[in-house]
């Protein structure tokens, strides 16, 4: 029996925007839905069919609870028939969501589904705990090693014997390619327009004002420059089985589809390094090397994260296959969401983009607590 792939047909995402500006007045729902139909209308165009979805599959981090997958999915006018799942895995949440709408594909039920993620962290509720508020909570039980992300990402550069100079050189590059991207329209295709904005992160000149930023702590290398700003933002993609004629459609379909993933735990005290592991793992299953790789998406929270992981898994900062168009350290990182982004982002770069069939991409997280989620996706024509 032939092994399923589920495929990606289409992929959209918002606008994204830093915390307490330009979204900060539209909720979680008002983020997500716009995407979803956006999508669902795209997948009925490609695969000339208005099929009912199976399941909407959102990840989430910080929202109101409540299953937002499912409020969303009415809110897209969807029908009351399509459910809805939340998933969390803390940054990487919107490419674990991608993969567990796959695997219910590849486990037999081949009705396309709606999966991604939003972040809306400007309307994100105050938690507390007998009337003390806390910002997040702990990824590991007491014992453990739980540090904020900014003193792990400072940790993680330290262990690694990362200089400021490399972490500043990496985020300038970041925000340098975003511009260049941005100036050329190479996002217009898949951004879906919220509240009539576009990225709000993406400067011409920005990446200049790296360098002028002080340390987070004494003596460190982890700046707000060479980091991410926490954002808003939502994405989503539609998955169908590769056989698409099996399941009642019209031939076989052109995009994305999802030849091997992995999700690893790593060292909570580091977790930073923890997409690494994953994307070993991942193409391992794969059956492929990072030389095999035309495009790679990882989420950028930190430079120094992204440092990390790339050294670990033998491929150059310059690389021009790495996130070429800029990461979350210029547009900003809606955790939530930042991992469907990733998917987003190949698409457009390689089924956009007119890659031919067989080009494989790659998109990965590390995720707090000492986590990581990959995933190897190859063009279908």
């Amino acid at each position: 029996m032939r092994e399923e792939h589920p495929v990606v047909v289409a992929a959209r995402r918002t606008p994204i925007a830093t915390r307490g500006r330009g979204l900060a007045r539209t909720g979680l729902d008002g983020l997500a839905a716009p995407v979803l139909r956006a999508v669902a209308d795209d997948a009925a165009a490609v695969l000339g069919t208005g099929a009912p979805f199976a399941d909407v599959v959102l990840g989430n981090c910080m929202g109101p609870g409540g299953n937002p997958a499912r409020v969303a999915a009415l809110a897209a006018g969807l029908g009351h028939a399509v459910p809805g799942l939340t998933v969390d895995r803390q940054c990487g949440s919107g490419l674990a969501a991608v993969i567990a709408a796959a695997e219910s594909i590849r486990a037999g039920d081949h009705r396309p589904r709606l999966a991604g993620g939003a972040e809306s962290a400007s309307t994100a509720p105050v938690r507390s705990i007998d009337g003390v508020p806390y910002d997040r909570a702990p990824f590991v039980p007491a014992g453990f090693p739980d540090p904020g992300m900014p003193e792990a990402a400072e940790d993680l550069a330290r262990a690694d014997g990362i200089p400021r100079s490399r972490l500043d050189a990496y985020a300038m590059l970041s925000h340098e390619r975003a511009a260049a991207a941005h100036a050329r329209g190479a996002f217009s295709a898949e951004i879906v327009p919220v509240a009539g904005l576009d990225d709000d992160g993406l400067r011409p000149g920005s990446g200049r004002l790296v360098a002028r930023h002080v340390p987070l702590f004494p003596g460190g290398v982890v700046t707000a420059g060479n980091s991410c700003r926490i954002s808003d933002g939502a994405a989503a993609v539609a998955l169908v089985p590769s056989d698409w004629e099996r399941a009642g459609g019209a031939g076989r379909p052109a995009g994305l589809a999802l030849r091997a993933h992995a999700v690893t735990g790593s060292d909570p005290s580091l977790p930073g390094a923890g997409a690494a592991p994953a994307v070993l793992e991942a193409l391992a299953r794969s059956g492929v090397g990072t030389e095999a790789l035309a495009a790679v998406e990882l989420v950028e929270a930190f430079a120094a994260q992204t440092l990390a992981v790339l050294d670990r898994i033998g491929v150059a900062e310059d690389d021009e296959r790495v996130c070429p168009d800029g990461g979350a350290l210029a547009w900003g990182h809606p955790w939530g969401a930042s991992g469907a982004v990733a998917v987003v982002r190949l698409f457009s770069r390689l089924v956009r983009g007119g890659a031919p069939a067989g080009t494989l991409g790659l998109a990965a997280a590390s995720v707090g607590g000492g986590l990581g989620v990959a995933a190897v996706f190859e063009v279908v024509r």
